[in-house]
């Protein structure tokens, strides 16, 4: 069936940050790389009022197999803008698991690694080409074992991966028309694909929502401090990072800083997690106690129980008891970086 770019308009107006129009253009890889990343963060949507017509023109080959099946003498050109978005997607991934992911062994040798890989070999598969995943991965690794234990490491792992994908590129087979899939299974890939990337992440917001809270706080204020010499550029990106908190602000009637901020977070986290009332049961406190209070008990109960003071055998193991719940419950208390 031939494309129409008027259609492919039409999807893109309706549905672009969510992939509408790759999907109907066969353009699948690009597809769920619009849907992680909402339109490659919003400027490759609007980039691509220019491209359409030939993503169009692309797709309307490959169904009449008129796209001349190319060789290993020619690699795909050179696209300064896919090798910002592998950086850009591969750190996207790899935040995305140190979130959600953090607790499995071998985290940082394997899983980080593998997730920035497979974001940025995402970006190394839209349209027409692809590149070598198992090379891709193997940077990914060799690159984690030297930033091994860093929060900064998806940066240089991802830069590496970038570089690796890059000098491998090349172009994907032609597909026969008979060999193209339906559109039924192609829907299932993409949401077994999407399963794949959310689950993490959203298990760890259910099951573990303050610690994610506090961790998406840290994260985006350190990447705010890196642009501390540019003040102007500094605020253009904490208004666009926090313009979900904003639009939640302005239909609750709320602030824009620092008290709407700790409303917001009262609504979120007004049930204590299973882990912090199982803290609250160690230091004899219920649920209406203040930081303050929890600090005075915490600071009773360790005086009483450590083992310089107390001659029990099971001074040690209460002293520990006791700070880690001190440590649960002071993650819930901590101020707030934006104000």
């Amino acid at each position: 069936m031939v494309k129409s770019v008027m259609t492919a308009y039409a999807l893109w107006a309706l549905g672009g940050p969510v992939g509408l129009h790759h999907l109907y253009l066969g353009r699948d890889s690009h597809a769920l790389l619009w849907i992680i990343t909402l339109g490659g963060f919003g400027l490759g949507w609007i980039r691509e009022v220019l491209r359409i017509p030939a993503y169009v023109d692309e797709a309307n080959q490959e169904a009449d197999n008129r796209r001349k099946q190319p060789t290993d003498k020619f690699l795909p050109p050179i696209s300064p803008f896919r090798f910002v978005g592998q950086v850009c997607v591969g750190i996207y991934f790899g935040t995305v698991a140190l979130i959600g992911l953090n607790t499995f062994n071998f985290f940082y040798l394997i899983v980080l690694p593998l997730c920035i890989g497979a974001g940025v070999h995402l970006v190394a598969s839209v349209g027409q080409q692809t590149s070598d995943l198992n090379k891709t991965l193997i940077a990914c690794i060799l690159t984690s074992t030297v930033f091994y234990g860093s929060t900064f490491s998806p940066l240089p792992i991802s830069l590496a991966a970038s570089v690796t994908a890059s000098q491998h590129r090349k172009y994907k087979p032609h597909r026969r028309t008979q060999e193209r899939r339906k559109l039924g299974p192609r829907l299932l890939w993409l949401g077994l694909a999407l399963l794949a990337f959310s689950a993490p992440l959203g298990y760890c917001i259910f099951h573990n929502t303050t610690v994610t809270l506090y961790y998406l706080s840290d994260c985006v204020k350190a990447l705010l401090d890196i642009f501390w010499f540019l003040p102007w550029l500094r605020n253009v990106l904490e208004y666009f990072i926090l313009m979900p908190y904003h639009i939640l602000c302005a239909i609750t009637g709320g602030g824009y800083y620092e008290e709407a901020w700790k409303k917001v977070l009262e609504i979120i986290l007004k049930e204590y997690t299973e882990k912090e009332k199982v803290a609250l049961r160690i230091l004899f406190l219920d649920t209406e106690a203040s930081f303050a209070e929890i600090t005075q008990r915490y600071r009773e109960l360790a005086k009483k129980w450590h083992p310089d003071h107390s001659p029990s055998q099971e001074a040690e193991a209460m002293f520990i008891k006791i700070q880690q719940a001190y440590e649960v419950l002071q993650q819930r208390h901590r101020p707030r970086p934006f104000k």
